[in-house]
């Protein structure tokens, strides 16, 4: 009778290569799943008010990339936070640093988002809520009128 070794597992490093085929939804990255649920909380704002929101981009950074100080109690209607930590701004249109006109940009964070959340459900909430906040803004209207149950 001969006796089959395992494989080895050398250092504890598991197993080499990747574990489903990269066309799977399975096969998506943490940033990816959270691009693709921002996209999807954000269409049917999008949707409702596609010609007051054609100049308005969306993105998605890490974290923010910006200064506040700890004593701030009151932040700009332009940052959606809880608390001292941001998660989301909204960047008007202007000049880039070439000379160059932008678009009007939404700006979520993706770390202080799912650091909030536990479940998909509240993340998918949490996003359109600070969604909902900032086309508000944008729009020059209360949170209301783009969604009657937005309660901050």
């Amino acid at each position: 009778m001969t006796h089959i070794r395992p494989a080895r597992n050398r250092h504890g490093r598991g197993a080499r290569g990747p574990l489903v085929a990269p066309q799977t939804p399975r096969y998506r990255s943490r940033a990816q799943l959270f691009d693709a649920a921002v996209l999807e909380a954000y269409a049917p704002i999008h949707n409702a008010f596609i010609n007051e929101l054609a100049g308005l981009d969306v993105a998605v950074d890490t974290v923010p990339r910006m200064r506040l100080r700890a004593d701030m109690t009151v932040l700009p209607d332009e940052i959606v936070a809880d608390g001292p930590v941001p998660l989301g701004r909204l960047l008007p249109a202007g000049v880039d640093a070439q000379g160059q006109p932008t678009r009007a940009r939404m700006v979520l964070f993706r770390m202080p988002i799912e650091q909030r959340c536990v479940t998909h459900t509240e993340r998918a909430e949490l996003i359109s809520t600070v969604l909902i906040a900032l086309v508000a803004v944008y729009l020059n209207v209360e949170p209301q009128t783009i969604d009657s149950r937005f309660d901050w």
